[in-house]
């Protein structure tokens, strides 16, 4: 990944849809819990089971561990997958209480953070990354689906390197800067979205004219 490519792109999609941001949560234990439930889900069903959580007064460690597995997956039944993502909340948020709550885990060096992260069950790194980029305002960059479907067609990557060789090489060309890592993540999202969806709307991509896809001189990749 370029540099200049890296910048380019960002400032192209910035110019077209303006601020994101993100991420869409009041607090850094709120961001875990939408980071878990906004595996496979729109974040719109998962606001909906954020408010259910907040609702019952169970948006906190404790509370959610405190709850019967049935009673939580009630409340997070809009997010989908709901039984297996109550599993996963309980595991992360055992993981926070037994390393002494947000704030001792906020105190841990950013790689020693993202690794206790994905020894929890459940966690996989854009979901680890997800929590540490923007629960904790550290500089890594959080690949998913949406990057690489976007950078392929931009014909920057290939689009089936590792999800550490494209993480390493986005924070190698953006430096690091965690609002842009933050604002850069939501202008993905808005950007795949709005015309870079799986059947590419090429006429309203403002990244159209780089863009070999856009310009009809190969067939998309998905």
């Amino acid at each position: 990944m370029h540099p200049r490519t890296a910048r380019s792109v960002y400032e192209r999609l910035l110019a077209a849809y303006g601020p994101q941001g993100w991420w869409p949560a009041d607090a850094g234990f709120e961001v875990v819990v939408g980071a878990v439930l906004t595996q496979n889900a729109a974040w719109t069903n998962v606001e909906y089971a954020l408010g259910h959580l907040r609702a019952a007064d169970a948006l906190g460690p404790e509370a959610i561990l405190a709850l019967d597995d049935a009673e939580l997956g009630r409340l997070i039944r809009p997010s989908g997958y709901f039984n297996v993502k109550a599993g996963r909340l309980k595991a992360v948020c055992r993981f926070i209480v037994e390393a002494g709550g947000i704030d001792a885990l906020g105190a841990r060096e950013t790689a020693d953070l993202r690794q206790a992260l994905l020894a929890v069950k459940g966690i996989g790194p854009e979901t680890a990354d997800d929590i540490v980029l923007y629960a904790f305002h550290r500089p890594v960059f959080v690949i998913d689906a949406y990057t690489r479907r976007i950078f392929a067609r931009l014909g920057a990557i290939a689009g089936d390197e590792s999800y550490e060789h494209l993480r390493s090489a986005f924070e190698q060309a953006l430096g690091g800067d965690v609002p842009v890592y933050q604002e850069y993540h939501g202008l993905i999202v808005e950007h795949a979205k709005a015309a870079c969806a799986v059947r590419p709307r090429c006429r309203t991509c403002c990244l159209r004219r780089r863009c070999p896809v856009g310009r009809g001189e190969r067939p998309p990749p998905r």
